[in-house]
Order: structure tokens, then C-alpha cells, then sequence
């Protein structure tokens, strides 16, 4: 997918390469402003690619999963700030070469009398800010809330900037083959948003019906919300995977977050387990039974296909137990040797622990507890000694982590340690942030 997207972008640039006569390249000024132009390009298709990641396309999640597409989401989301930021810087600079003006007041002359300008400097603005408040070291401190709020004018942004790119764009302006490809592009990118994001959603909500049918306390901090409707179990959805659930109800209407199941689904109930971790997680214990529930999905690699060794070992901490209590009872329904490890600071968050035990009396399952902080402990209790000790024959199993990501990549190193290749190490990222 990556060498597509790329060869794509060298398109992009064969745009600006045929609309422009090698004799105007010449000189200081017209060289800013043809890179000013490349760099424009670059942008307005990269913003496309953000929006055609996240745009819920089949194949494109079943190629490289949900997790990894929103980490090329994120690292894009600099990049483009970046060309955008120089496209503006260059094009001023080099009009202003050529018209001996001054940079602000070339600046104000494109601004004023370009058309399109004003919607594109809007545009432009826009997609900064959703650039900087994504930054590493301010994306903790802003709510989830907020951010996708923030991130929807992503799709006013790119229709702002649209404008001016066909009506100044040397590479368009008289090349009506170009037009019609960049148009095309956006089409088609259009297409994807509203068939995934939009149609197919809501042919769910008339198809399945789903509503809250009640919520339970497993633990403190932590709910189990049980969900009724039609057909459920043609969802699509296997255990170990999540979907984007959205809850019409105050203060869950705007935003979607994405929860794994916590148990297998059945044909008119599925189950998630939710631990608070902010204000829209707790409150999740707030829901009342009927609120209509809209879900996008699902999504996902964590599920029992990749486990092919017939021996399974999962590890789960906080409330990455819901997802690993689910593929965990479809690993022991098929005949598998499963072994579950729940990672808890304090025995009363050992969430869903009378189903698993329940669960290890009926069938091949052996569940262990391991409670404790590292301070109060003294040592790290999953350390690669210790999962060697506790696991004498983990060489020989599939292992799948669900859990908090410093838990994630402590134990990743100790099963590397142990000498565990990759593909039996079985991970997978949540967050869309």
C-alpha cells in the first residue's frame, strides 16, 4: 500500500512537471514559486490520503489493520502542516521577487485578488491548528472531545483549499487533463467518506436496532454494557476485535470510541467492558437501557485466526481483559491449550474474574492473577525470567498483549528476550489519537 501511495504522489508531481515549460524555470523567483507549487500539491494530495485512511475502506483495513492506518494518519498529519506552511512561504516569496514587493505586502495583493484565496487561507488555518493540537506534547491535554471535534473541520479544510488550487494552478489553468484527474481524485475520495462512513453506518442502525440493554459494575471503575438488536452476530465482528461505538445519548451523540467485545458475540447480544479512563468512559456507567447505539466496524487483527500453534498464552492489564476474556473463550471452544494472565495494581480490578474462572473449570483454561504494583512488589512480575518460570513452555505458544502501552512494550522486550520471533507476538493499538 505504501509503495502505491507513493507512486501516486510522483503522479502528483508529473502534474506539476507537464504544466510547466522548462524556459520558466529560470532564475531565483521562479524557482521559489515552482517549489511553492510542489509543495502545494504534496499537501492537497496528502490531505486526501488522511482522509482515505480513516475513511473505514475494507480492504484497506483487512491489508494493514485499523492501528497501523491511524499511525500513518498521525505521522502524515506533520508533513502536511509542514508543505503547507512552505507552499504559502515560497509562492509570497517568489511573487514578490518577480513583482519587487515586499513579502507582507505580496502577501496581501495574492490574498486580495487571487481568486479563492480567502476560502484557502481559511482552509489552511484550520488544518494548522488540528496540526498543532495533535502535537505529541499537547495531545494529552486535550479531551477526546475536543480533538475529534477539532479533527472534523479537517473535511471543511480540504473543500476551503479546493478552490484556489484549480482556479490559480498553473498546473490546471488551460490543462483540462489535469483537471479532470485532480478532480477525479477528490471524487473518489468523497465516495469512500460517504459509502464508509456514512451510508453503511446508518444501514446498520436500520438493520440491527441495537440499544443498551443494561449495564453491569465488574469492577470498581469498570462496566460491562450488554447490547440488544438483530442479527448480531452478522456484524462481521469476531472475538478479540472492536468497533467504534457511538451512543445517542447527552454527551455521547458527537464522538466515537472504540471498544473491543468482551465476550463472543451472539446473534442478538453483544457485550463491551469499558474502564473509566475520562469523561466519556465514565461515563459509560451513566447509559440508560434503550439508548439506541450505532457501532462502525468492526476492526482489527487480534483475533483467534492468527493463533496457529494450537497453545495460546494471553496477557492482559486494566481493561484490556474485555477483548482477551472474549478470545479466550473462543481459543478453549476450538481445543486450544490457553493459558490467561490478568496484570491487576489491586485484586478488586480483576474485572470479569468469576466468568474466567468459571470459565477454567469448564474448559481447557488456566487463569492466573498477577496483582501488585512494581513498587509494592519490588520486582516487575513479568519480567522474562519470571514469564519463563510461570510459563515454562511460552517458546512454543502464540502470545497476545492487550493492555496499557508501557505493559505492551515491556512485555514485547521480554518475550523477545526469550527468544520469541514476532509473528508469535500479538499486539494491537486502540487509540486513533
Amino acid at each position: 500500500m505504501r509503495a502505491g501511495l507513493v507512486a501516486w504522489g510522483l503522479v502528483v508531481v508529473a502534474l506539476w512537471w507537464t504544466g510547466t515549460a522548462a524556459s520558466s524555470v529560470h532564475g531565483g523567483a521562479a524557482i521559489l514559486t515552482d517549489l511553492g507549487r510542489v509543495c502545494g500539491l504534496l499537501a492537497a494530495y496528502l490531505m486526501l490520503v488522511e482522509l482515505l485512511l480513516m475513511a473505514r475502506v475494507p480492504v484497506l483495513e483487512r491489508a494493514v489493520g485499523l492501528d497501523r492506518l491511524a499511525g500513518w494518519h498521525r505521522g502524515l498529519g506533520t508533513n502536511i502542516v509542514v508543505l503547507m506552511v512552505s507552499h504559502v512561504l515560497l509562492i509570497v516569496w517568489g511573487y514578490g521577487l518577480t513583482d519587487h514587493h515586499q513579502p507582507v505586502s505580496e502577501l496581501v495583493t495574492v490574498l486580495t485578488t487571487y481568486p479563492d484565496m480567502w476560502k484557502a487561507t481559511i482552509g489552511t488555518l484550520l488544518f494548522v491548528a488540528v496540526g498543532v493540537a495533535s502535537a505529541r506534547r499537547l495531545r494529552p491535554r486535550v479531551s477526546y472531545e475536543v480533538w475529534y471535534l477539532l479533527h472534523l473541520t479537517v473535511y471543511a479544510s480540504v473543500l476551503l483549499v479546493y478552490g484556489h488550487q484549480t482556479a490559480n494552478g498553473a498546473e490546471f489553468v488551460g490543462h483540462p487533463v489535469n483537471r479532470t484527474l485532480w478532480q477525479l481524485m477528490y471524487v473518489a475520495v468523497a465516495a469512500c467518506l460517504v459509502i464508509w462512513r456514512l451510508a453503511l453506518p446508518l444501514a446498520k442502525i436500520a438493520r440491527h436496532g441495537m440499544r443498551v440493554e443494561r449495564v453491569v459494575e465488574e469492577a470498581p471503575g469498570v462496566v460491562s454494557v450488554w447490547i440488544r438488536g438483530r442479527h448480531l452476530d452478522r456484524l462481521g465482528v469476531q472475538s478479540g476485535q472492536f468497533l467504534l461505538w457511538r451512543f445517542l445519548a447527552p454527551g455521547h451523540w458527537l464522538t466515537a470510541h472504540p471498544y473491543s467485545l468482551s465476550a463472543p458475540p451472539r446473534a442478538r447480544q453483544v457485550r463491551i467492558t469499558v474502564k473509566a479512563a475520562g469523561d466519556h468512559s465514565a461515563s459509560i456507567a451513566q447509559l440508560r437501557p434503550g439508548t439506541f447505539v450505532v457501532a462502525e466496524g468492526p476492526f482489527g487483527h487480534f483475533t483467534a485466526e492468527r493463533a496457529t500453534r494450537g497453545k495460546a498464552l494471553l496477557i492482559a492489564g486494566g481493561s484490556g481483559i474485555g477483548p482477551v476474556r472474549a478470545l479466550a473463550e473462543e481459543l478453549a471452544a476450538r481445543g486450544d491449550d490457553v493459558i490467561v494472565v490478568h496484570r491487576a495494581r489491586d485484586v478488586r480490578d480483576l474485572a470479569l474474574w468469576p466468568e474466567l474462572r468459571k470459565m477454567a473449570q469448564e474448559r481447557r483454561l488456566l487463569v492466573h492473577g498477577v496483582v501488585g504494583s512494581r513498587k509494592d512488589l519490588g520486582y516487575d512480575p513479568l519480567a522474562a525470567d519470571l514469564v519463563e518460570a510461570s510459563v515454562p513452555d511460552v517458546i512454543e505458544r502464540d502470545v497476545f498483549i492487550c493492555g496499557p502501552a508501557g505493559l505492551t512494550r515491556g512485555l514485547v522486550r521480554s518475550l523477545r528476550l526469550l527468544g520469541l520471533p514476532d509473528e508469535q507476538i500479538h499486539t494491537e493499538d486502540f487509540s486513533l489519537r
